[in-house]
């Protein structure tokens, strides 16, 4: 049992899990939700949402979020990663198709993306700056 090293915390990130966010919001908790998310070991973690979206605006207003990511069966193992957005923009379909297919396979992610596609589509990328991780496999 022990903290991750940076490379295992950066690839279990970019390995296949929902998400969930948190960010904060004023006078209640913060807002907790699940998420399909994409991210690459040293880049930024990008979100696919809609521009009206509850997220979005507590998002844009925060300027930063954190997101989770865990395996949920034995050996257990977690990965937070907080930080500042960097960027929020209209969503590109090559964003929307890449993060479809991540969570649905080629045919079903090809599918939804196309269903999906909307003008109000907006990408939102987080450069992560603070960690928290744990393994408690035994190594």
């Amino acid at each position: 049992m022990a903290k991750m090293t940076k490379d295992a915390r950066e690839k279990f990130l970019s390995d296949l899990h929902v998400g969930v966010i948190a960010v904060e919001r004023p006078d209640r908790a913060p807002l907790s939700v699940p998420i399909w998310y994409g991210y690459e070991p040293g880049g930024d973690v990008l979100l696919w949402t809609e521009s009206d979206s509850l997220k979005h605006r507590l998002i844009r207003d925060a300027g930063r979020f954190s997101i989770t990511a865990q395996e949920e069966q034995p050996p257990y193992k977690y990965v937070t990663a907080e930080g500042d957005v960097v960027d929020i923009g209209p969503a590109s379909e090559a964003d929307m198709r890449r993060i479809a297919i991540r969570y649905l396979g080629d045919e079903a992610g090809n599918q939804f993306a196309d269903a999906n596609k909307t003008p109000s589509a907006i990408a939102i990328r987080m450069r992560p700056q603070r960690w928290l991780s744990f393994d408690y496999s035994d190594e």
